[in-house]
């Protein structure tokens, strides 16, 4: 199974082997065997593949963020956190911006504004010494609350969701409360790119 076609070999690398050690329908393991641009020698390597995934940075007409706290059972807490989730291939022809709409609805129960923009912010690679999963970062402006709410996913646990200003995200950070790669690394590229001042 292919989940994306998005990563491709840069120059001076070769796919030598590849076997499948697990696989589910939401990611696999492989034990790869591949030449560098550094290291002629085959080498082994396991690796996950994942979907690709899309982050929503959700701000109101007030300039405030919206975060929803969310349960996540690999660390076993309830962490703050830019709706998010992975790409799903019925998407298409614009599979970034259709899932970041449906997790904006979904998660945090708000849609585009009429007139309102998705922002492009590029792209991130949570954990890229064991997986191939990617972020697309977007950021949606004016939202405004939907018709009918949140409407999480039965898998998912989301226990509120609440409007923050940029400052009042920036302590957060700053203090560690906020701790999802999502969210910080969503938060740093709107900083660098000047779409947030703090």
């Amino acid at each position: 199974m292919r989940f994306h076609d998005f990563i491709r070999d840069s120059a001076g690398w070769h796919l030598v082997g590849d076997d499948t050690l697990f696989a589910n329908p939401y990611l696999e393991v492989h034990k790869v065997t591949v030449t560098s641009p550094t290291r002629a020698t085959p080498f082994d390597w396991t690796v996950t593949h994942r979907k690709g995934a899309v982050v929503v940075a959700p701000l109101t007409e007030e300039g405030k963020f919206l975060l929803v706290r969310q349960e996540r059972v690999p660390i076993r807490a309830t962490i703050w956190e830019f709706p998010a989730g992975q790409i799903d291939a019925n998407e298409e022809p614009d599979a970034i911006r259709a899932t970041g709409l449906r997790e904006l609805h979904e998660e945090a129960g708000h849609t585009l504004a009429p007139g309102g923009e998705m922002i492009s912010l590029g792209h991130f690679f949570p954990s890229a010494g064991f997986t191939d999963e990617h972020s697309h970062l977007l950021l949606a402006r004016p939202v405004i609350a939907a018709e009918g709410g949140a409407r999480p996913d039965e898998s998912e646990a989301i226990t509120e969701c609440r409007a923050f200003s940029p400052a009042e995200l920036r302590g957060m950070i700053a203090s560690g409360e906020v701790r999802d790669a999502n969210t910080l690394a969503a938060f740093a590229r709107m900083v660098a790119m000047g779409v947030v001042n703090i």
